[in-house]
């Protein structure tokens, strides 16, 4: 359900580590990777997602 209702912006979470730790939600896209054409379509949402949560999740921990 969470890709249906936030494809290309999803984020998955680790818990239990010392540390944050996220991750893109969706697979490695190598279908796009091996044409350059395809490529230029890749969205990067999920991966700006899951930068921003592990900055602030970060930073929450830091104090």
């Amino acid at each position: 359900m969470l890709k249906a209702a936030s494809f290309g912006h999803g984020v998955n979470v680790t818990l239990g580590l010392p540390f944050p730790r996220t991750s893109v939600d969706h697979g490695t896209a190598l279908d796009l990777a091996a044409d350059a054409e395809r490529a230029k379509l890749a969205d990067p949402g999920s991966l700006h997602a899951a930068v921003e949560l592990a900055i602030a999740l970060a930073q929450d921990t830091a104090r």
